[in-house]
């Protein structure tokens, strides 16, 4: 019997790593009903500035953030291959893994889900995944976007639909979101202020140890 388990993922720069990936990611979970999130980190981002340390340190804290919830894992693929850091790269390589009938989820959120046409060969993520948008309670689309036409075209009608095939669709999740951001994270730890409570403390430590974001 093939396995028709979505494989869900969230990718980022995780720069670094905080609670709010973390509840984002275990909401995603317990919603869909799946055994796992995946957090991908990028190596070389294409969409933003270089991260505040190495791929490999984010690689890191990554993996120390999940090490004690078996409903998220962490994926190195990005990191370890020598490509830059495009999704489509990324769906392809899943997708070449887990073949052409397993439902693959791939989450985000509006902002970058608006973001869209700007990226690598858009168009043709939807021939290789599902696209779970994460949106803010009360959060709808700008008057005029391009991405409402192609939302409602593609529109999954549930999340079990999701699981009925192994992509095309589109589906809007609302979430309230943690109101944590990695920018405001590294400001704390740059000016000597402690961010502990907003990320677990096994990455607080490590940050520590290593002494990044200007610690």
């Amino acid at each position: 019997m093939p396995d028709n388990t979505p494989f869900v993922f969230m990718g980022g720069t995780f720069d670094p790593v905080h609670n709010g990936h973390l509840r984002t990611a275990l909401e995603i979970q317990q919603w869909l009903d799946v055994p796992e999130v995946c957090l991908i980190p990028s190596k070389m981002p294409v969409h933003r500035d270089e991260p505040g340390c190495s791929s490999e340190q984010r690689l890191a804290m990554v993996e120390l953030a999940v090490a004690e919830e078996p409903r998220l894992c962490a994926d190195a693929r990005e990191i370890l291959s020598d490509r830059p850091s495009y999704s489509l790269l990324t769906l392809e390589s899943l997708r070449a893994e887990l073949g052409p009938q397993r439902p693959l989820c791939m989450v985000m959120g509006m902002d970058a889900y608006l973001g869209l046409p700007s990226w690598h060969r858009w168009e043709d993520f939807l021939d290789l995944c599902h696209i779970i948008v994460v949106t803010r309670p009360g959060y709808g689309f700008p008057e005029v976007s391009p991405m409402r036409r192609f939302s409602d075209r593609h529109a999954a009608p549930s999340a079990e639909a999701l699981k009925q095939l192994p992509a095309g669709r589109v589906l809007l999740h609302e979430l309230t979101p943690l109101a944590i951001s990695a920018t405001h994270i590294r400001r704390l730890i740059g000016r000597g202020d402690s961010p502990r409570y907003l990320m677990p403390d096994a990455v607080w430590d490590y940050i520590q140890t290593n002494r990044l974001y200007g610690f």
